[in-house]
């Protein structure tokens, strides 16, 4: 009697030992308990056709000839996801305190002087004179009463605009930053799956 097992592949993994992991860790199966356990405990390591670099890309069709040489019964759909991108995880190595420096001076200056440049190009000097005159009737060279407060509001919609104060996320939503960092790599992951080698393909060259 066919055992029916359903298989929907992660769309994206890190592990630091791709050669040890087993079907269960790269999918969400669902089927009887004894088959569940025979299937979920199926390494994947002959179904890793891009060799051992990084990222690594498995392909539905390898799950399925991999499930069917442990259970031939098995009556499989695959949902979701046809492949899986594994990537490795590479120990970070800590920033030298000089590199550290080097950079945070650079992204500092950086940022001041696009800062005072934009501030240039829009005359906010002017603005805040005429809007001085315009609240107090009087004409000042520098309102700092409306200089400094605007300097620290700068600062602080920046950190609203961003969503973190340091490691500390100020609400649950997703910063702009987050959300260009999560469509770069959503991109990285479709490049990666359209240009790897289809497994029947490569299987083919290798004849």
């Amino acid at each position: 009697m066919d055992e029916r097992v359903y298989v929907r592949l992660k769309a994206r993994i890190r592990a630091k030992k791709p050669d040890e992991l087993l079907l269960k860790d790269i999918s969400q199966l669902i089927a009887d308990e004894p088959v569940l356990e025979r299937i979920g405990s199926i390494p994947i390591k002959e179904a890793m056709t891009d060799g051992q670099g990084s990222p690594i890309v498995v392909d539905s069709m390898k799950i399925v000839e991999l499930i069917l040489a442990t259970w031939p019964e098995a009556d499989i759909q695959v949902v979701g996801p046809i492949q899986t991108i594994i990537w490795h995880e590479i120990q970070k190595q800590p920033m030298k305190p000089l590199l550290f420096s080097m950079v945070w001076f650079l992204l500092f200056v950086g940022s001041a002087l696009a800062i005072m440049n934009f501030h240039e190009d829009v005359s906010m000097s002017g603005v805040h004179k005429k809007l001085y005159k315009v609240i107090t009737g009087t004409e000042v060279e520098h309102p700092l009463w409306l200089q400094i407060p605007y300097s620290f509001g700068l600062g602080l919609g920046m950190i609203l605009f961003f969503n973190h104060l340091f490691k500390k996320r100020i609400n649950d939503e997703p910063s702009p930053l987050e959300m260009e960092m999560f469509n770069y790599q959503d991109n990285i992951d479709r490049y990666v799956a359209l240009n790897h080698k289809n497994p029947m393909e490569q299987e083919k060259n290798n004849d």
